[in-house]
């Protein structure tokens, strides 16, 4: 089955690229096309993507809101892909706090764009952990603190959320440990539950406001 994929972006040349980028792959499909935030729930529940690629800034409704919003309303949402100019962009960081599982670059090359889509789509490693580690340093508030601290890690479930703050995927994390894929699968799943986090994306900036894992 292909990855399916819902373009959100108010550009249509942005649009227009991404489509042409994607379709290019035996293994991505893009379904669908919105040109505002404003339009991406009912385009979600009738399209039933894997990915929204998600414009960060459109006139109406930003991609802040839209992810907010298509969390908190969609059963079984889709994975969530933010588009931006500007990796270091505030806007990025709270898209991510909101809940969004990654972002790209409208320059990136077309091979970065492809894996972007992959990566965030198979959900077991983190998209640009370098730059998630910057934009915590430059926009983190210390908001996780207290939920990181009250969560109960044991030290086997504190090892695998270090390690995916490295950007390691699961396969590499059982690697490094000498552990079986499926035992890290279980370490994450439960070190995603203690924390109250949907994906690896918001476990890790929680690692990070909270000073569990220092982001310089």
């Amino acid at each position: 089955m292909p990855v399916t994929v819902l373009l959100v972006d108010d550009e249509p040349l942005v649009r227009a690229g991404l489509r042409a980028v994607l379709e290019a792959q035996p293994d991505i499909e893009v379904v669908g096309e919105a040109a505002d935030g404003a339009a991406v729930i009912p385009l979600v529940r009738q399209l039933r993507p894997d990915v929204v690629a998600m414009d960060v800034r459109m006139p109406l409704l930003d991609g802040i809101e839209a992810t907010r919003a298509v969390l908190r309303t969609v059963e079984d949402p889709p994975k969530i892909l933010v588009v931006t100019t500007f990796e270091n962009d505030e806007y990025v960081y709270e898209a991510l706090r909101a809940g969004a599982d990654g972002f790209l670059l409208k320059r990136a090359r077309p091979a970065e764009i492809v894996n972007a889509v992959r990566l965030v789509a198979e959900g077991d490693s983190l998209l640009f952990p370098a730059a998630v580690r910057a934009l915590a340093a430059e926009y983190g508030n210390g908001a996780a603190r207290t939920a990181l601290a009250e969560a109960g890690l044991t030290d086997r479930e504190a090892a695998v959320l270090r390690l995916m703050a490295r950007g390691l995927s699961n396969a590499e994390i059982a690697a490094k440990l000498i552990v079986g894929s499926e035992t890290v699968k279980t370490h994450v799943s439960a070190v995603l539950a203690k924390l109250g986090a949907r994906d690896r994306t918001q476990a890790v900036i929680a690692a990070y406001e909270s000073g569990f894992v220092a982001p310089g």
